[in-house]
């Protein structure tokens, strides 16, 4: 599946949660100017206005059709009963006649259930979704899934969201190529490790960030291991004079296998920080980060 013309999409977890209605627009119309037109939801973001935002954005817009894409999710447990329910109900937030690509949110055993599997397969024949994907699965999870479907001839998921970046990676190069030998599309998320790989957090925790209004998270990146990787991420930036963010963003976007990166933000200036990452492609330096961080 071809989700974007950039290699870049715009994570829109922070609408309606963290910036209001009018941020999300300059935001969204910004991106959209600059060539960024892959647009990352789901129902559970602020419990469906990142969704709704995106329609009004939508509708005073009017982008072309065509011109853009809209992923969403449906969050566990998976119920065969409430698929074609949800989906009506993303439809009607994003004001949209059919979702260019509908994931799984996280992988859950009732998403194994050959009737959800079915009713899965089922909107995807209605025309009210285009594509499925998954999102946060591990490689054995979405093998598993490809051959259930399979086995009953239902409509295969084409592509995989799943976090990655410097410090913490959910898809190494086995799975990448993978989903390459599969025609599987990657997108993966959080480039800058919630704002870890920034370094802003080194001494504590920054109030109103995403590890303080979500403190789950914290035990993903402050750990022995990727503490270390920060380190050797601030010494190469040091030497190198390039900001730790921008070495981050850029080497997330130069990995192998990847189709698109998600970047998150609040103002315009995350998505220039992301533009100028994008045309960044030191091979020395990536190799220098390499050196230290690969498993």
């Amino acid at each position: 599946m071809s989700i974007s013309a950039s290699n870049i999409g715009l994570g829109c977890v922070t609408f309606g949660r963290e910036i209001d209605e009018l941020a999300s627009h300059e935001l969204l119309d910004y991106a959209y100017e600059h060539g960024i037109s892959f647009f990352d939801t789901a129902a559970a973001y602020a419990e469906g206005a990142s969704e709704s935002i995106i329609g009004s954005w939508l509708a005073s817009r009017r982008p072309e059709p065509g011109s853009f894409t809209i992923a969403t999710k449906l969050r566990p447990p998976y119920e065969p009963g409430r698929v074609s329910q949800a989906v009506n109900e993303s439809l009607a937030r994003l004001g949209v006649p059919a979702l260019d690509l509908l994931y799984l949110h996280k992988w859950d055993e009732t998403a194994e259930c050959i009737d959800f599997a079915t009713a899965l397969d089922q909107v995807v024949r209605d025309g009210c979704v285009r594509t499925l994907g998954v999102s946060n699965y591990s490689q054995n999870q979405l093998e598993h899934a490809a051959a259930l479907h399979d086995r009953h001839n239902l409509e295969r998921f084409r592509v995989v969201q799943n976090n990655f970046n410097f410090a913490v990676s959910d898809m190494d190069l086995e799975y990448r190529e993978y989903c390459k030998s599969q025609n599987i599309a990657v997108v993966t998320y959080s480039p800058l490790g919630a704002g870890f790989l920034t370094g802003k957090h080194k001494n504590g925790v920054e109030p109103g960030s995403r590890f303080d209004l979500i403190p789950g998270h914290q035990n993903v990146y402050f750990n022995k291991e990727s503490e270390s990787k920060l380190s050797r991420l601030e010494a190469v930036a040091k030497k190198s004079g390039h900001s730790q963010a921008h070495l981050a963003l850029a080497w997330a976007m130069h990995q192998p296998g990847i189709d698109t990166v998600l970047i998150g933000g609040r103002t315009r200036t995350h998505i220039d920080q992301a533009l100028a990452a994008k045309n960044f492609d030191d091979l020395k330096i990536f190799a220098e980060l390499d050196s230290e961080s690969a498993s």
